[in-house]
């Protein structure tokens, strides 16, 4: 990946679904901008439109109106310069970890055998995986398996890297290790990345952007910059600046997610 890649712009973004009483609007002029080698969170009440976003910009469905482009290129499908991780494992069963993780490049001829291990075996070993190479996903915990899927999109160097939800589930120590070891290689060689949470605290660690999104439907209410500074290290949670930003971010997602209680 070159730099300066992974410009991602939408601009007045509609998605409208048909119901009984007319179309329902789920994404109304939504518009905003990602620049090169980002890392921006997402937040919003639940069910505002998320995912629907991340589908989107992903290609796997298209907007009623409004435009998405990625680097100046109009998104009309997926694409190997958008890469997304959910929040439901993955990875193939039937395939040890190498497999998994070298699939990719090998099914699109990025990289030869020999390349494609030695990379595999690299980015296994940054997110603590050594040693687990020959191993099946059912040999691994749920917090191993999401490591071995963010080895699995890295290696495929895409422009964007979306991650709806990627720790939902995983126990509290975990989901730390995981947000430790996803920040390490963000940070060792960043890409553009939109990642998607309904944690406050974990999208402030990770971000150097928040995306705080208003009721569906949904559209951007706030980007709130996130200044600390990298490489994040977990005592910045308890900063005085951590606790601003903290404020700050969660009087808007306190006023959305009261229009979403009273909606229900």
């Amino acid at each position: 990946m070159s730099a300066g890649e992974g410009r991602l712009e939408l601009r007045d973004v509609c998605v409208a679904f048909p119901s009984e009483n007319g179309d329902t609007r789920v994404v109304d002029g939504c518009s905003f901008t990602l620049e090169p080698g980002k890392l921006s969170v997402m937040l919003g009440p639940s069910g505002c439109g998320k995912t629907t976003l991340i589908n989107l910009i992903a290609g796997y469905q298209a907007p009623t109106s409004g435009t998405i482009a990625l680097d100046g290129r109009a998104v009309t499908g997926p694409g190997a310069d958008r890469l997304v991780v959910f929040q439901e494992t993955a990875l193939f069963p039937w395939m040890r970890v190498i497999d998994n993780v070298t699939f990719g490049p090998l099914s699109r001829g990025t990289l030869d055998a020999a390349g494609a291990r030695e990379r595999a075996a690299t980015l296994l070993r940054k997110v603590g995986l050594d040693g687990f190479a020959d191993r099946y996903p059912n040999q691994l915990s749920g917090g191993m398996q999401r490591r071995a899927e963010l080895a699995r999109a890295i290696i495929n160097e895409p422009h964007l890297m979306l991650m709806d939800e990627p720790f939902r589930g995983l126990d509290a120590m975990t989901r730390e290790l995981m947000q430790e070891h996803y920040l390490r290689l963000f940070e060792e060689q960043p890409r553009t990345n939109l990642f998607v949470t309904s944690e406050l605290g974990e999208a402030i660690f990770l971000a150097d952007h928040l995306l705080v999104m208003t009721h569906k439907p949904t559209r951007v209410k706030r980007v709130i910059d996130v200044d600390l500074p990298r490489p994040r290290e977990f005592r910045m949670l308890t900063s005085p600046r951590f606790r601003e930003i903290y404020e700050d971010a969660l009087i808007s997602l306190h006023e959305e997610g009261a229009k979403a209680f009273a909606g229900m």
